[in-house]
């Protein structure tokens, strides 16, 4: 196995060093120039060096829409963006709802060898919200499933969540929500409610249809005594729910409540709706200003744990239609980190460590990918895996969506100038992205 020698980076935490990698492993990191002789060298002057990161809500489509996205195209899109693990959500054809289903994702992830495809499994069988899918089994798989997720649907009946709960609890899983109370907000709510979505006569999605549902999953964990995790977070008002509960949890020390926000959520917001174009047609809709400020403050003091693309690719045939009849989803695991970058780095609000929790270590943590037997999130020191993205802070990239790797160009961020770009890729020290490119 070659070796590879990272001259002069600038670790998470402010200093700068090489990184010697050989065997899959950091096997030196040193303040000093080192003078070990590798197969490859890297020079990393002005780069930052962050441990690979880790997103907990990617939409790959395979099985069943590959004219989407496919394992392999998908993990080609995460690798550019300085992933090295994606957790693959459940709601492909058929539903990842089994043991069967979930170890062929597993593998096709395997076969692809860019980044490590974590499936997430189904809380209820076929996504339907009413019988709990086979949580046990697939825990027990070779696929080690730990997330559970209906995502794309609420799991709207609080006694199939509750006893979704109850049932993870035994093996250390965490139940992630879509929270979207359907009597609030139902499938043809698509834009934030408010004067805009009056205006433009599009089907509003008020924020109080997320709200509830999160007030009440985080009841059911405290009563549990589980994990429930809050998927792609997009107001306020969930920010001061989360607050509070995060607050009693700590307390208590029996349950936990985690939270996920996206990066569009981040950026962007409802007022992009006013020309109807369907790429910002997104579930949970763009937000207003208030709550873009209010998620940016949560996830830099730690209510919000981590970032989380979200990425959901679609044919273009899906996506462009009249607005309100266009599938929900964007793209975002090229750009993740550049917008990460661009709203909280470059604002002050998370240094290049706080990056590094929210983008690595929180979601690899969450996911239960840090103790796994390929671990995942782990710092930059001797010993850890090899799993490392380089980033370029101070460059400036003007998104160009015909330029994706994705089979996908529902592209929000086209002909956007955004900061910070990634250099390079490594899983478990062999380059999956060199010079910003597939190696």
């Amino acid at each position: 196995m070659s070796s590879t020698l990272i001259k002069g980076a600038t670790l998470p935490d402010g200093t700068t060093g090489d990184v010697l990698v050989d065997g899959g492993e950091i096997r030196e990191v040193s303040t000093r120039p080192s003078t070990t002789q590798a197969t490859r060298t890297i020079d990393a002057d002005g780069l930052v060096l962050l441990p690979g990161l880790v997103d907990l809500h990617t939409h790959l489509r395979e099985p069943g829409r590959e004219d989407a996205e496919t394992v392999l195209t998908g993990s080609r899109a995460a690798a550019v963006g300085g992933y090295t693990a994606v957790l693959a959500m459940a709601n492909t054809n058929p539903v990842t709802d089994t043991a069967e289903a979930a170890e062929r994702v597993l593998d096709l992830g395997r076969a692809a060898g860019l980044v490590d495809v974590q499936p997430v499994g189904a809380v209820t069988k076929g996504l339907a919200g009413t019988e709990l899918a086979e949580l046990g089994l697939m825990a027990r798989s070779r696929a080690r499933v730990r997330v559970f997720s209906d995502d794309g649907k609420c799991v709207h009946d609080a006694r199939v969540m509750r006893r979704a709960l109850e049932y993870v609890k035994a093996f250390g899983g965490v139940v992630s929500q879509h929270s979207q109370d359907p009597d609030l907000a139902g499938p043809s709510a698509c834009c934030h409610e408010g004067e805009l979505s009056g205006r433009l006569g599009l089907p509003g999605w008020p924020g109080v249809a997320e709200e509830v549902i999160v007030a009440r999953d985080v009841m059911l964990a405290r009563h549990t005594g589980s994990r429930v995790h809050v998927a792609h977070v997009s107001t306020a008002g969930s920010v001061e729910v989360l607050r509070w509960a995060k607050e009693q949890a700590k307390k208590d020390g029996r349950w936990d409540v985690t939270a996920e926000v996206t990066p569009h959520h981040l950026m962007l917001t409802t007022d992009l709706l006013a020309g109807y174009d369907p790429t910002y047609k997104v579930n949970p809709p763009l937000r207003p200003d208030e709550d873009v400020a209010a998620l940016r403050e949560a996830l830099a003091d730690g209510t919000i744990d981590a970032v989380a693309t979200d990425h959901a690719p679609h044919a273009r045939h899906d996506k462009e239609h009249a607005f309100a009849d266009a599938a929900f989803g964007m793209l975002g695991l090229e750009t993740a980190l550049s917008v990460v970058t661009s709203v909280m780095v470059e604002t002050g609000l998370l240094d290049w460590a706080g990056v590094a929790r929210v983008m690595s270590a929180n979601p690899a943590r969450i996911a239960g990918l840090d103790t796994a037997p390929v671990p995942q999130g782990r710092p930059v020191a001797v010993g850890e895996p090899a799993n490392l993205t380089l980033v370029d802070p101070t460059a400036h990239v003007t998104v160009d969506r015909d330029a994706s790797v994705s089979l996908s160009r529902n592209n929000p961020w086209h002909d956007r100038k955004l900061s910070g770009r990634v250099v390079a890729t490594l899983l478990r020290g062999t380059p999956t992205v060199l010079e910003g490119a597939l190696a």
